[in-house]
């Protein structure tokens, strides 16, 4: 088989877990569900799957290298790789390809989201083992797609169609139809009845060639980046000056939603995207009235509140009901359970040195 090369994305923008999160330390920079923080769970998750330690990459940007390399102060250097400007997923899509092909013609690679939860480990590397020899023996695109359980509205869907053959190890394979983008709360639970549709978790593996083929259809920028890519030596002036040229685009919507074959498998391993404050209960204890703390906190008659202290002082609740209160030593955030995702809201209002 032609080498698997496996890229993490890990440059998010800090808004969702703030004060927790800021620029230089986004959500998987953070230790939210274990004593280690998402990257480092995603690194070791995957370890197994690189024949060789250079076949294990990170995508990020150079504000946060001094975090990852403190995270993981084992990770080679030379698998850390900055993006000079943040231009979305379909560029980081190109990079890694274009990478992948200084080493193999035919590589394969996986392009993952840094900062999910993810169990049962050895079936999510079966899975994905089982995505790239179907990338490998095809012209498709390979996508993990996952079993909705209740009808989300803040992820996107992958319309699936009838299986595919021949199957393999880890499938069955099924063809994916069409992307749809978050659908209203009405949409979601029909999508949800039909059993036709799978949550796009943003795992995609193709062959290296199918990728620039389809650069070339669709997005030629992208395909005139990795052609020109220097394919020995060091690529450092090359990515700096025209990286940032590339179009900001995901690449669901460059590459994926027009591709002529996108195939699924889905997931039989639990998956959690952890989008928001909110999401965190069902992933750390939580008492008898749902309420679930971390550090120093007090309460009294209180109910659904979620409490972490990490402002080095106690946290006291009298009553509260649905809240969330998040101290760190410089903010404070406090806000109804139903209104989480609008913190990025008031990040516009907050001055720089809190960001």
């Amino acid at each position: 088989m032609s080498p698997l090369l496996l890229f993490i994305m890990a440059g998010g923008s800090g808004e969702r877990f703030w004060p927790l999160s800021r620029k230089a330390k986004p959500k998987h920079l953070l230790k939210l569900v274990s004593s280690q923080t998402l990257l480092e769970e995603t690194v070791l998750r995957l370890k197994p799957l690189a024949r060789k330690p250079a076949h294990l990459l990170i995508l990020t940007n150079h504000e946060q290298i001094p975090g990852i390399r403190y995270a993981l102060p084992r990770f080679p250097k030379s698998s850390l790789i900055p993006e000079p400007a943040k231009r979305d997923t379909a560029p980081a899509a190109a990079l890694a390809t274009a990478l992948a092909l200084r080493t193999h013609p035919d590589a394969i690679l996986a392009l993952l989201p840094a900062d999910a939860v993810i169990g049962k480990a050895p079936i999510f590397r079966a899975q994905l083992a089982a995505a790239a020899r179907a990338a490998q023996n095809s012209s498709s695109f390979v996508a993990l797609g996952i079993q909705p359980s209740y009808p989300a509205t803040g992820f996107g869907y992958l319309h699936l169609g009838r299986k595919t053959l021949p199957q393999i190890k880890g499938g069955p394979l099924l063809c994916v139809r069409r992307f749809v983008e978050k659908p209203s709360l009405a949409r979601a639970k029909t999508f949800l009845k039909s059993r036709q549709y799978a949550w796009n978790a943003g795992i995609f593996v193709w062959k290296a060639s199918t990728f620039l083929a389809e650069a070339r259809r669709q997005q030629p920028a992208l395909a005139r980046f990795i052609e020109r890519f220097p394919k020995r030596g060091s690529y450092a002036s090359y990515l700096k000056r025209e990286f940032p040229k590339l179009p900001k685009i995901s690449v669901d919507y460059a590459i994926m939603e027009g591709a002529k074959s996108v195939l699924a498998i889905r997931a039989a391993f639990p998956w959690d995207d952890v989008g928001s404050w909110s999401a965190l209960p069902s992933h750390l204890p939580t008492d008898k009235q749902g309420n679930t703390f971390r550090g120093q906190v007090l309460s009294l008659a209180c109910q659904n509140t979620l409490a972490l202290a990490h402002g080095g002082r106690p946290i006291a609740l009298l009553g509260t009901e649905n809240l969330v209160v998040v101290d760190t030593p410089d903010a404070l955030l406090v806000c109804p359970k139903d209104r989480v995702q609008e913190v990025k809201k008031l990040l516009a209002l907050l001055p720089k040195d809190v960001l």
